[in-house]
């Protein structure tokens, strides 16, 4: 019986039980070797690009053809500049300093015992995923550095550019000596897999997902395994009246427009009223191309704004599509981000240190932000080679998850022969 025509169950526990010889591979090799494998699979992303590139145009074509909205397809294209980057992200993760083995913290106990905190891998990671395939690479990467072994499943509508980048992977880890199953890729795309890889409590020990609300919420609601959720970037970019103006503008209109279908995309801009160029941040971010939805305030700077509706402050856009509303000062805009936001991604442009420290400790996220553009949202650019995704939760990690998310600990006891009396 081949892998594609067992069920659900035997489908992941044949790969749970392979992910679970490998992790134990894994977490006893050198962390030379696994840097290795990943400069070796980063190589082979760059000498793969033309066969990768032509398993994406198979995958865009037919995401065009069932309807895929401008946001999904951007996240599911490959190019050469593309495929450069994950390799370059691949070979970052590779030379950033390992982190099993470290020591939280230690202390000697007053009998003489010895106590130390240390890192270890997790284990076995589950990855669940839409469009975006380079987090193919990602999460390879990532998972392999820090010693866990991982099962990635990756939506349908990537599955040829997934098929292509696992396969660069492999090659660079299995030449450095490392086993193939260390990272797997579901060979099908059946959803009932998804709930068979959900339940598999006996073979993973994580599982992340990275994709729309639905996908989140299905996790959620199914797993009978630890999950590190992503929820949305429903982000903000406040104003404040105390702001520079060109650097507001410079600020807001990337937060935007830089890549929409991102989840460090600013989807509402908060404006003070005290802020006397609002009319001319509203016409920058229309000249951009960018549809305005406003408040009856906004509405009145520009013929052109489209009327907000009580639904908009809640949406994640992943589009050319920006809600702004006028707030009374810093309070009324960290109220605002409280019922509103999604804990992800918060800024202030400003030039009162006083408020931004007050906007910095009030708001209640992951990221929080004092100007900046939210697109900095992104592991790779706070330093961690690449990340897992934007955890938004409050438990074991927060905000963008890389190597360190990735590993728990342990406590080691040292004694000298201490019985307890």
């Amino acid at each position: 019986m081949n892998d594609l025509t067992q069920t659900p169950e035997m489908l992941i526990a044949m790969l749970g039980a392979r992910a679970r010889k490998a992790a134990a591979i894994i977490a006893q090799a050198s962390d030379a070797q696994k840097s290795d494998a990943l400069r070796r699979a980063a190589q082979a992303l760059r000498d793969q690009a033309p066969a990768i590139i032509a398993a994406n145009a198979r995958d865009m074509d037919n995401a065009a053809a069932n309807g895929l909205s401008p946001a999904l397809l951007d996240r599911l294209r490959l190019d050469a500049e593309r495929i450069a980057g994950a390799a370059a992200g691949v070979e970052q993760v590779a030379a950033l300093a390992n982190p099993l083995g470290s020591v939280i913290d230690r202390q000697v106990r007053p009998n003489g015992l010895e106590l130390s905190r240390v890192r270890v891998p997790l284990g076995v990671i589950g990855i669940i995923y839409e469009s975006r395939p380079n987090v193919t690479a990602d999460a390879a990467a990532l998972c392999l550095r820090a010693g866990n072994a991982v099962i990635l499943r990756g939506g349908s509508e990537a599955k040829e550019s997934n098929r292509a980048i696992h396969a660069a992977m492999i090659e660079g880890i299995v030449a450095a000596g490392l086993p193939a199953e260390a990272v797997q890729l579901v060979p099908t795309t059946d959803r009932a897999v998804v709930g068979a890889l959900l339940r598999a409590a006996e073979f993973v020990d994580l599982i992340v997902p990275r994709g729309g609300k639905s996908l989140v919420a299905r996790v959620q609601e199914e797993a009978r395994v630890p999950v590190l959720a992503h929820l949305d970037g429903i982000n903000h970019s406040y104003v404040d009246g105390a702001a520079d103006p060109a650097m507001a503008q410079k600020l807001v209109v990337n937060a935007k427009m830089r890549r929409t279908g991102i989840c460090g995309s600013t989807e509402t801009v908060l404006i003070d009223r005290a802020y006397d160029q609002a009319p001319a941040l509203v016409r920058a971010l229309i000249d951009a191309k960018c549809e305005v939805r406003g408040d009856v305030a906004v509405q009145a700077m520009d013929a052109r704004v489209v009327p907000a509706s009580d639904a908009d402050w809640d949406t994640e856009y992943l589009d050319a599509i920006v809600s702004v509303r006028l707030v009374e000062g810093v309070d009324d805009a960290i109220a605002h981000i409280a019922a509103h936001a999604s804990h992800h991604t918060d800024a202030i442009i400003t030039q009162d240190a006083a408020k931004a420290e007050h906007f910095l400790n009030a708001v209640d996220s992951a990221i929080v932000m004092w100007n900046a553009s939210t697109q900095f949202a992104d592991g790779g650019e706070f330093g961690l080679g690449a990340e897992i995704g934007i955890s938004t939760g409050r438990l074991h990690a927060r905000g963008p998850v890389a190597l360190e998310g990735l590993t728990t600990y342990k406590w080691i006891v040292r004694g000298t022969g201490q019985a307890r009396p």
